[in-house]
């Protein structure tokens, strides 16, 4: 919010403290200015007069002016194209300091300088503000203007320092200049004088009828001015307006603005011959496009609210009114609408249409219950005063605030208790009372009115001690160090598996990856390991954030397509993240996206192709590591096709015959919808895995016997898996049986349709004696038979 030094000036006596003491002071009240400029600069100014000004002889653009300074006659030569004799001009002398430098005497194409003739925007103000002639040359001052006044900047008004202050959310009602200079005085514990709005003037029987048909607007105050004169705003006016940055227009329109900043509450002038049927409703509904005041047309959605006129849109509700209605030279009367508009469907509607206005802010906040009268009254008082306002009719209104008036009860002792600190019943009333809340003192007792533009903050008496503290000083907080117990850090539940998984994977050469847990409905689709139903957000930033996500590997495939994209196209990303569900639960998982080939060494071209097996060893060495052995660990077919992962080139990961993730070969449909090569994914549920119980760790001594080994090709059909024939092996060995290893699949000639050859190592030990084929014959021939029996295996030729 823009706050400004000479505003506040009106509502109380700043003459003993500076802009730099004011800024700190108000940051210590609980309004933090985040950074404050003059709001124009120059140290060494006078008034002058122009004597003569004629061309340099050695230029086409330059002029040779002899000023008048008060004390001297100089000359300066001067670019301007405006600059003329006669002219009472703003001059810079020699060792002014100026936004752009110092100014110093020269000599400019052989003719000596003294000074400079000033524009504007050359002592720092804002050129949005100025005309395109002021923007053109110097600034001519009136002739009233006294040669030899020093006091420049005081002359033109802009003597001014303007504040940037963050305000915290609860304190909306400080988008009202009266309502914030009220909040001043009691930091400063200043007096505060705030405008008398009435205004004496006899008022016509009301012919302007106004409704809602809408809950979201549930009170309008509307006002018909029959007369008014459209002309130029007074001096002080405009320069309180371009302080606070908004651009002056015209008189009339600079009311609706001044006032809005004055009481907080959003203002919106209609010309009167533009709604001869003197009828506004506000309504939702419509579907139509609509030309606003900036000119441009925007389509309304139903949910928008809309003011209108015999069925006719005339403004978006609290944000911008309408091209056909608006202001303009030829205005001669006026309606004046004040109302109340759903905040939430105002900052919808803004942000949808990117028209982030004064209004729009100050509805999306939140506005005093009872501004709008204050506003309506405010506005017309201006008018009369400013623009010659006549045949005012009688307020109209329909609905009326959700406000009551609340009284809040409190003791010293129980603010005293809640802050730590001792104040006296006086110091607390004081507060209370510069706050403009009301006090009544009965005994230890105080009891306050809430006014009604802190209506939506101060709810109960510990909101009062917050008010107590921040305007007597949080330092009168005494410093206590806190009781507690010692405990000793350590991770959080399953953190210190987390850290493994990633030391590992960090090892394996792959980063970590941070996505959005928010994602659109497509995302949601995407998703292999979903938990569950997404839980959807109501107000959603946009569409393509409307849900928790269920499943982590539809956004890592975003960092993907991104990294490709930028030829990056080797790579391995992994996330671990939380996943949701809308009935409450909750569940880590991690996703992983290996690139299809790994550069070894560049020098000797050399390379690593990375497959479904390559993802298979990381599961396994994962699982490994944290405890789960490999025959626990099981690979099955997916249950159902997807376009994800390749249908020929994935698998399931089972622990204890439990579901706990998928991996596989990217789908040829994934690449194309991504823009990416080939790729290698997997999703773990780790809070499913974690939640195993894991085995033991046995120490055994290293055998000292050799083993004997013996490689098989067996012939099976192409439906059986290599965990099939793993298991088999595994049950028919017996104990001597140490290691079953399947190191070749091969499909081609000799080998018929529909059957593949596997190609295993089996090898057979004792940790007790060196074995003899004759030891293990019948267990080999076992196992050859149990393969023969379960898969229909037999011996390749």
């Amino acid at each position: 919010m823009i706050v400004t030094y000479n505003w506040l000036k009106q509502y109380m006596d700043l003459s003993d403290i500076t802009p730099e003491e004011l800024a700190e002071r108000i940051t210590d009240g609980g309004h933090e200015v985040e950074s404050y400029h003059y709001q124009a600069y120059g140290t060494n100014l006078v008034i002058g007069k122009v004597l003569t000004c004629v061309a340099h002889p050695d230029s086409d653009h330059l002029h040779i002016c002899t000023v008048d300074t008060g004390s001297d006659e100089r000359q300066i030569v001067c670019g301007a194209p405006n600059v003329a004799a006669g002219q009472k001009v703003i001059v810079a002398l020699p060792g002014c300091r100026l936004p752009g430098g110092e100014i110093k005497s020269g000599v400019v194409r052989g003719q000596q300088s003294d000074g400079m003739i000033c524009a504007l925007f050359e002592l720092g103000v804002d050129k949005h503000y100025l005309t395109e002639q002021q923007l053109a040359g110097i600034e001519v001052l009136p002739e009233d203007a006294e040669v030899g006044n020093r006091e420049v900047l005081k002359y033109l008004g802009l003597d001014d320092v303007i504040y940037e202050v963050s305000l915290t959310p609860n304190r909306a009602d400080c988008y009202s200049m009266w309502a914030f200079g009220r909040d001043v005085g009691a930091i400063l514990g200043k007096p505060v004088t705030i405008p008398d709005y009435r205004y004496q003037a006899k008022e016509q029987q009301a012919n302007l009828k106004v409704s809602s048909l809408t809950d979201r607007c549930p009170y309008f105050y509307g006002k018909v001015i029959n007369h008014v004169e459209i002309k130029p705003s007074p001096l002080w006016m405009q320069q309180a307006l371009h302080a606070a940055g908004v651009k002056a227009i015209n008189n009339v329109v600079d009311i609706s603005n001044y006032v809005m900043l004055e009481t907080g509450q959003p203002l919106h002038f209609y010309n009167l011959a533009k709604i001869p049927a003197r009828e506004i409703t506000v309504k939702t509904g419509l579907d139509e496009m609509y030309t606003a005041l900036d000119g441009v047309q925007y389509h309304v959605r139903e949910d928008d609210i809309m003011i209108t006129t015999e069925g006719k849109a005339i403004g978006y509700a609290g944000i911008m009114g309408g091209d056909d209605s608006k202001i303009d030279d030829e205005t001669t009367g006026i309606i004046i609408e004040a109302a109340c508009f759903n905040l939430v469907n105002i900052r919808n509607t803004s942000r949808r249409l990117g028209l982030f206005t004064e209004a729009a802010t100050r509805f999306a906040k939140g506005i005093d219950p009872l501004a709008a009268q204050k506003a309506v009254e405010r506005s017309t008082q201006l008018l009369i005063e400013l623009a010659g306002a006549d045949g005012i009719e009688e307020t109209v209104v329909y609905g009326q605030p959700d406000y009551q008036e609340r009284k809040i009860e409190t003791t010293a002792r129980q603010i005293n208790t809640l802050l730590g600190t001792e104040f006296t019943i006086s110091q607390i009333y004081n507060v209370f009372e510069t706050l403009d809340f009301h006090p009544v003192s009965r005994g230890e007792k105080i009891t306050v009115t809430v006014p009604s533009y802190r209506y939506s903050d101060v709810k109960v008496w510990q909101d009062l001690s917050e008010e107590v503290i921040r305007i007597l000083g949080y330092d009168n907080i005494v410093s206590t160090l806190p009781k507690m117990p010692t405990t000793q850090g350590a991770l959080a539940k399953d953190g210190q598996e987390k850290r493994t998984i990633k030391q590992m994977l960090n090892g394996f050469g792959f980063d970590e990856a941070m996505t959005y847990s928010l994602v659109s409905q497509a995302k949601i689709d995407e998703g292999l390991l979903n938990i569950g139903q997404p839980v959807r957000i109501a107000n959603a930033i946009s569409e393509d954030r409307r849900y928790y996500r269920t499943s982590l590997l539809p956004s890592l495939m975003d960092v993907v397509s991104y990294n490709e994209a930028r030829n990056q196209e080797e790579y391995g990303l992994f996330e671990i993240a939380d996943v949701y569900s809308d009935d409450g639960r909750q569940a880590s998982h991690l996703s992983l996206a290996l690139s299809g080939k790994t550069t070894a060494s560049k020098w000797q071209k050399q390379s690593v192709d990375n497959d479904f097996y390559t993802i298979k060893g990381i599961v396994l060495s994962l699982l490994d590591k944290l405890g789960y052995e490999a025959n626990r660990i099981g690979f099955r077919r997916p249950e159902r096709e997807n376009e994800v992962l390749h249908p020929n080139k994935s698998a399931e990961i089972t622990l204890d015959r439990n579901l706990i993730g998928i991996m596989g070969v990217s789908h040829p449909l994934l690449n194309k919808k991504y823009d990416i090569e080939t790729c290698n994914l997997l999703e773990l549920d780790l809070s499913a895995i974690l939640e195993r119980k894991k085995g033991k760790i046995r120490f055994t001594t290293i055998n000292r016997y050799p083993a004997i080994s013996y490689d098989l090709a067996l012939v099976v059909r192409e439906e059986v898996s290599g965990a099939d024939i793993v298991n088999t092996i595994k049950k028919a060995g017996g104990s001597l049986l140490k290691n079953v290893e399947i190191f070749d699949v091969y499909r081609g000639s000799n080998i018929e349709e529909g059957y593949k050859s596997v190609a295993v190592a089996i090898d057979y030990q004792s940790a007790e004696k060196t074995l003899k084929e004759s030891d293990v014959a019948d267990i080999h021939a076992d196992v050859l038979r149990q393969l023969s029996n379960k898969l229909q295996a037999r011996l390749r030729d």
